[in-house]
């Protein structure tokens, strides 16, 4: 009679539809407000990195771009020497509170900054450079974390949920931001990120003791995070020059980071012509967020799973290039600030709906050494590698315009497509190929 009851209760009804299974439970939720806080924070703080773009001066993206790149190889390095010599246990909630410190420190800089005890416009050089570092390092490790401790067919089932987590901190932290920028400052929405990725520890502690009590039903040895990882911290770039899979998957996001790139950089300067000041264009950023959120979420909690399971992992790949082809035909014949927004809102939903839950689940079928280095490396290194050079492109065909760029997108868009199919055909090889006990 209690199963009977237990059976019919909203909880299992709710999570039969999503595709969890009661087991998971607990493990699904303390990861769903894990990634919640981990996005939120960043969201919070992303709408003030676009406008410190501005207040740089828009001219100086590339620059902005290429100080990131710079600083990500040394901080990849180390984090790959981390992940060689000490255990998930230990270095997974060091990693947040590194980043919690220097969320602190930019707000002691901000508010001195607003009594002109410091120049703002440097320190608003140096948080672009940090906060697009840190974005990459927090959100590449949580997907490490879950890609480890899910099995592959799980995270078929499961991270489109999860990823849902994420959207509903990355449409909440925006809208918080529009609505207190203003009133209370942006140097002042620093410590409220802060406290989010203190509580994403506790979030780490509590699954990392879940697992130690009853390891996820059919997952892979994923209780013993007190292992090292092993290898050396230039494994990552080892796996990513010698595997074609990694390669593949390094050559498509490169596509996909050109094709960000134009949409980014043309509307900082949209924005810049349309608004006068800091605050303004910080919540004109987070209201462009909070719609692209919106639309996330829908994709991560209804649509990614089954598409996945009907469609198959190359194909719900190449539905962002598909629609980018689409994108910027229009914005080439109407290079306009509405079309801008609008594919703008579409691309980012739907890199965030569905094609980067599907990525993630590409990490599933690979070994436990590559899950946090490979993926780390390309998620880090080759993706702001792809942002300097795509941002120094953009600004070598200025003269072009935005629908001369954009007509050059098209073709990059096809290439995608293309590379995006052939990674799922790759992927089925290795689930296959996993399921008889071999892993590559």
């Amino acid at each position: 009679m209690a199963r009977t009851l237990g059976q019919s209760s909203p909880v299992i009804a709710v999570s039969r539809f999503l595709g969890i299974e009661v087991g998971e439970l607990p493990a699904v939720a303390w990861s769903f407000v894990y990634f919640f806080c981990v996005m939120a924070a960043y969201y919070m703080l992303r709408s003030v990195r676009e406008s410190m773009a501005i207040v740089s001066g828009v001219d100086t993206i590339p620059w902005l771009f290429t100080g990131t790149f710079v600083v990500m190889i040394p901080a990849t390095l180390a984090f790959g020497w981390v992940t060689s010599r000490f255990p998930r246990r230990q270095f997974l909630p060091w990693v947040y509170y590194f980043f919690i410190v220097n969320i602190l420190l930019f707000f002691a800089a901000f508010t001195a900054a607003k009594f002109e005890l410091f120049g703002p416009v440097w320190i608003g050089r140096a948080f672009f450079v940090w906060i697009s570092v840190f974005n990459l390092f927090i959100v590449s490790v949580f997907w490490s974390f879950m890609a480890d401790i899910y099995s592959k067919e799980q995270s078929r089932r499961l991270f489109g949920v999860i990823s849902a987590g994420g959207s509903t901190g990355a449409l909440l932290g925006p809208l918080v931001t529009s609505v207190l920028v203003i009133p209370i400052g942006f140097e002042n929405l620093l410590p409220l990120s802060a406290l989010l990725l203190l509580f994403a520890v506790y979030c780490v502690h509590r699954l990392r003791n879940w697992g130690s009590r009853a390891a996820l039903p059919s997952a892979p040895v994923n209780a013993k995070d007190s292992e090292l990882i092993g290898g050396s911290a230039w494994a990552g770039l080892r796996q990513v020059v010698t595997t074609p899979y990694f390669a593949v998957i390094a050559i498509a996001l490169v596509c996909a980071n050109f094709l960000g790139a134009v949409s980014y950089m043309y509307m900082a300067q949209l924005v810049s012509d349309a608004f006068d000041t800091t605050d303004k264009h910080t919540q004109v950023f987070a209201l462009i967020d909070a719609m692209t959120n919106a639309l996330s979420f829908i994709g991560q909690l209804l649509l990614v799973r089954h598409s996945v399971r009907y469609l198959g992992i190359g194909p719900t790949l190449s539905l962002l290039p598909i629609v980018s082809i689409i994108g910027f035909a229009l914005l080439a014949m109407n290079p306009v600030f509405i079309v801008m927004a609008a594919l703008q809102v579409v691309r980012r939903s739907l890199t965030f709906g569905l094609a980067k839950p599907t990525s993630d689940m590409l990490y599933a079928v690979v070994s436990k050494e590559a899950k946090y280095k490979a993926k780390n490396f390309i998620e880090t290194v080759i993706y702001r590698g792809g942002d300097v050079f795509s941002t120094w492109t953009i600004k070598f065909l200025s003269g072009f315009g935005l629908s001369g760029t954009s007509l050059i997108c098209i073709p990059i868009a096809v290439i995608w497509t293309g590379l995006s199919l052939w990674i799922g055909r790759e992927y089925k090889r290795r689930d296959r190929a996993m399921a008889n006990g071999v892993i590559e």
